[in-house]
Formats: C-alpha cells, sequence, structure tokens
C-alpha cells in the first residue's frame, strides 16, 4: 500500500531498515528518560527554546526543545499522535523527504515561536514535538482534507480539514481559559508550514495528489 500513497517515484535508503516515524518516536522516548535524570535547570538553559536562549546564541535550542517534553502526558499525547499521523505522512512522502519535512516544520514552529516573543514577551521556554507534528496536519488538511480521524478525547471521527485548524483554536482556548502554558505560536508555525508544503506538493504532483484526495474521502 505504501508504493501506492507514495507521491514520489524514487525510493530512499535513509534509514531503510526502520521507518522514520518510528524512528523520530523512539528518539523522544529516550531522550526524555535520559534527560528526566538531569537538573530542570540544566534543561531550561540548553535543551528547551525561549527567547533568552537565543539571545544568547544558544541556536541548537531550535533542534533539541523538538525532542523533549514537559511530562509523560506531554509525551504521550505527542507521541500517540505522531505514531497515527506521521505514519501515514511517511507513506505519502517516503521516507527522506518525511525526515526533512518534519525537521523543517518543527524549525519553523521555533522560529515562529521566538518571533512572537520578541513582541510580546513571555518569557516562557518552549519544548515538545507538536510544532512538528502541527506540520504534519497542516499538510494532511491540504492532502487528504476528508480523512476522518479521531481527535483526543472526542469518540466521533472528525474530517482533517476540520480537526487540524480546530484543535489549534481548542488548545488557544485551553491555555487562555486556564492560564496553561502551551505553545500555541509554536502550532501555528507548523501548520502554517504544512499548509505551505502541502500548496507545492498539490501543484506540482497535482494527478497523484488528486487521486490520494479521492482514496481518502
Amino acid at each position: 500500500m505504501a508504493k501506492v500513497y507514495n507521491l514520489f517515484q524514487k525510493k530512499s535508503n535513509f534509514f531503510s531498515f526502520m521507518s522514520i516515524n518510528v524512528t523520530l518516536i523512539l528518539i523522544n522516548v529516550i531522550l526524555f528518560l535520559i534527560l528526566s535524570f538531569f537538573p530542570q535547570q540544566f534543561i531550561l538553559d540548553n535543551i528547551a527554546i525561549s527567547l533568552q536562549n537565543i539571545l544568547q546564541l544558544k541556536l541548537w535550542t531550535f533542534i533539541t526543545s523538538m525532542f523533549m517534553h514537559g511530562g509523560l502526558f506531554h509525551l504521550f499525547a505527542n507521541m500517540f499522535s505522531l505514531l497515527f499521523i506521521g505514519g501515514l505522512v511517511e507513506k505519502l512522502l517516503g521516507r527522506k523527504r518525511y525526515f526533512w519535512f518534519y525537521i523543517i516544520s518543527g524549525l519553523f514552529a521555533g522560529l515562529l515561536y521566538i518571533l512572537v516573543e520578541l513582541f510580546f514577551p513571555s518569557n516562557l521556554p518552549a519544548v515538545g514535538a507538536s510544532g512538528a507534528l502541527f506540520g504534519l496536519v497542516g499538510m494532511l488538511v491540504l492532502l487528504t482534507p476528508n480523512l476522518p480521524v479521531f481527535v483526543m478525547f472526542i469518540p466521533i471521527p472528525i474530517k482533517m480539514k476540520y480537526a487540524g485548524p480546530g484543535m489549534l483554536v481548542v488548545l488557544w482556548l485551553i491555555s487562555s481559559a486556564g492560564n496553561i502554558p502551551i505553545g500555541n505560536t509554536a502550532h501555528l508555525g507548523g501548520l502554517v508550514a504544512g499548509i505551505v508544503y502541502g500548496l507545492y506538493i498539490k501543484n506540482r504532483y497535482k494527478k497523484k495528489t488528486e487521486f490520494i484526495k479521492r482514496h481518502f474521502s
């Protein structure tokens, strides 16, 4: 089935022994376990992304923050979602393109987070894979808009074109109403990155994307 879904004809040998999506999940879990033995201040100063860290030229935090989570539930929610969403996107794009799309989405999410912090500082650090995850969602909103998906805690399937933006709004409302620190601007950055890439794919591979859209309707 992966051959049917793949938008690109060339195959990649990049990590061919294991899917990239499973590899990303394992990296997230392993790093979470390892870093749980480190002092929290070390993580805030060297792993999480924040305006202070970027101004101090700790640019590696654009990457490291994507692979660290704030707790077990945060890790579980992101990895559970990534297991299903990422698996589909990897089949659509192929291993190598999926890997770089995931990383670039996460980087763009972090970049928007920092840009907003410059003008509306919250002085809060950010960690998590959800920025990159929303990039995957943004692409699927365009390529598989009618794909029914289950959003956590909602027992009925919702079409991807509603579920993707809807989750962004719900998380924004939760963080605002409950004063909970959620990286909403990072989520938005990832979603925008995914939509932009989805537009590129739709224009470049019109017949294949139309087939995929019909297949998942």
